[in-house]
């Protein structure tokens, strides 16, 4: 029950905004628990008052009463269901909303540790989960426990000699039921980890489809898929068996109820003790209450997977980045980048050691290197991806731990080896995250060398472009990646491989329209071809993490034998 009462605290800030629907909701619930409770009773006056004493009058009373009580009783079910559906469904899509803003704000890191598909399955199966709790459980739970309390009056008033024997049974249930639910929480926090695989999985192949059917490993993946989807028909069947073994038990238990109110009320109305009439509805209510009873008991097993489900999301809505915002602003004009010390470890494996130099404003600054040496890594703490375990990063001489995070990335436009197309036009997908400027997104397309292709697109500008750019070859999308970074026109440039996909026409003009672009900024380039930045002022060799050597193309050919080798490699 603790995790039940956890749930509910979590939800707790958001119920004060629904009192007028909750009461609704209530007034609804007590309608339909009377209706039931009365229901139950009418069975008095209807054998003792009409069939035994055969008055007429109370005939013609009696199906009206009968009508009003179950039109009462749908009503108020009907009242309760859709007020508690909307408070639920509300109350989970901000949740949704709220798990979905602090994920944003989580580090780089989180979502190299978490598989998409799990954080997918986290917002939505889970989510799903917990909303059955506060749109179903507790409404059910809430109107069947009022549903008990009118059915026992109504038990109690009519006998409460009978209501005793009755009632003694129910107390031997609540253990073998606790032992159910205890089975029914791991089981359900098995299943809902193997729900998670799955989603896993399938957006892992997706994402792949082209190596899967290029390395014909469709049966490979079919078949692992095949052996997570078992696992997960186990575990869902383990549960089934559980929560269904709830009615069986209730039934056996309440029949040995029924049997002894059967013989002792028996006796009583035999002896003349009791009227027929008291009898049939105390048993009428007797055989109402075992539902609502065996109801809660299943309710309560249904919750240890909403209880579990709450854990895991609420593990998204606590998680807090590493990497900490700064309060200051970037000044306007920013003159230089320094790096001074920097360090950067993962986990325990050294990525970059003792990395120092300077770059000032209009420097066109060259990262080259075997793969693996460490440029990506520098870059992306420059933006802060991640933050130096030593050392620091500086602009204008002021640390960038600083500057809050979202004016510092602001400031600075990435075009990474990974390049992201957005299912969505071309020209929000060159202003992304910005307001669409048409005549800024053409120039910025121009000056990338993609306006060409993208004016003989159907819609020009305004063409939907497919998920991940399918419709597009890898040149345009690299291109119209670069559009995006012109049109920032950010202060700080870094291009990661930004023209490995170009062919050496496309390449070239891109490469002249960059010198134009890059003049009043800072940029830095990684690059694996050393033809793309013969004209770098500066060119940082990285090896195994350390700087080898910095200089001009000329200056390194004639002093580094490990950039002269590098050179004779791609020669």
């Amino acid at each position: 029950m603790n995790g039940v009462m956890l749930v509910l605290k979590r939800f707790t800030p958001f119920f004060k905004d629904y009192i007028f629907y909750f009461i609704l909701a209530i007034i609804g619930m007590i309608l339909s628990s009377g209706g039931t409770a009365f229901s139950a009773y009418l069975v008095k006056p209807l054998l003792d008052e009409i069939f035994i004493a055969k008055d007429i009058e109370m005939l013609h009373l009696l199906p009206y009463a009968i009508i009003a009580v179950y039109f009462g009783k749908e009503a108020g079910k009907y009242t309760q269901t859709y007020f508690t559906a909307y408070i639920g469904q509300d109350i989970i899509r901000r949740f949704r909303d709220n798990i979905l803003s602090n994920m944003l704000r989580l580090d780089i890191s989180f979502f190299h540790e978490h598989r998409s598909g799990e954080l997918i399955s986290r917002n939505t199966n889970d989510v799903e989960r917990v909303r059955s709790v506060v749109s179903n459980l507790i409404p059910e739970l809430i109107r069947e426990s009022i549903t008990i309390i009118g059915l026992l009056c109504v038990v109690i008033y009519q006998s409460s000699s009978l209501a005793f024997f009755a009632l003694i049974i129910m107390p031997t249930a609540v253990y073998p039921l606790s032992l159910l639910a205890k089975k029914m929480k791991k089981i359900s926090k098995l299943s809902q980890e193997k729900i998670s695989d799955i989603t896993a999985r399938l957006s892992e192949i997706f994402n792949n489809i082209e190596i899967i059917q290029a390395n014909n490993a469709q049966k490979f993946e079919h078949e692992k898929f095949q052996n997570e989807n078992q696992k997960y028909f186990k575990l869902t069947m383990k549960s089934v068996k559980i929560s269904e073994m709830v009615s069986p038990l209730m039934e056996t238990l309440g029949s040995i109820g029924v049997a002894v109110v059967i013989i002792i009320g028996g006796k009583e109305v035999i002896q003349g003790e009791m009227s027929v009439g008291s009898f049939f509805s105390f048993l009428t209510a007797l055989f109402m209450l075992y539902t609502p009873i065996k109801k809660i008991s299943s309710l309560y097993n249904r919750m240890q997977d909403a209880v579990v489900a709450s854990e895991r999301i609420f593990f998204l809505l606590d998680a807090q980045p590493k990497i900490q915002s700064g309060t200051q602003s970037v000044p306007e004009k920013i003159v230089s980048v320094d790096f001074h010390n920097v360090h950067l470890y993962y986990g325990d494996k050294m990525a970059l050691e003792d990395i120092n130099f300077h770059a000032k404003k209009g420097e066109f600054i060259a990262l080259v290197g075997d793969s693996g040496g460490g440029k990506s890594s520098l870059m992306n703490m420059l933006v802060r991806f991640f933050d130096p375990s030593n050392g620091n990063i500086k602009i204008n001489g002021i640390d960038i731990r600083e500057f809050s995070l979202q004016s510092l990335r602001e400031n600075i436009a990435i075009v990474t080896q990974r390049i992201y197309i957005f299912n969505d036009t071309v020209a929000n997908n060159v202003s992304y995250g910005k307001d669409v400027d048409e005549q800024k997104v053409v120039e910025a397309l121009k000056k990338a060398n993609a306006y060409d292709f993208i004016e003989k697109l159907p819609n020009g500008i305004y063409t939907q472009l497919d998920e991940f750019g399918t419709n597009l070859s890898g040149g345009q999308r690299q291109r119209i990646a670069i559009a995006r970074a012109i049109y920032l026109d950010p202060k700080i440039l870094i291009f990661d491989e930004a023209t490995s996909a170009l062919d050496s026409q496309s390449e070239q003009k891109i490469t002249q329209a960059l010198e134009n672009i890059i003049k009043n900024k800072i940029t830095f380039v990684i690059a694996h071809r050393l033809s793309t930045v013969k004209k770098a002022d500066k060119i940082v060799l990285l090896k195994h993490g350390k700087i080898s050597a910095i200089g001009t193309d000329e200056e390194l050919h004639v002093s580094s034998d490990e950039y002269k080798k590098l050179k004779n490699l791609q020669a």
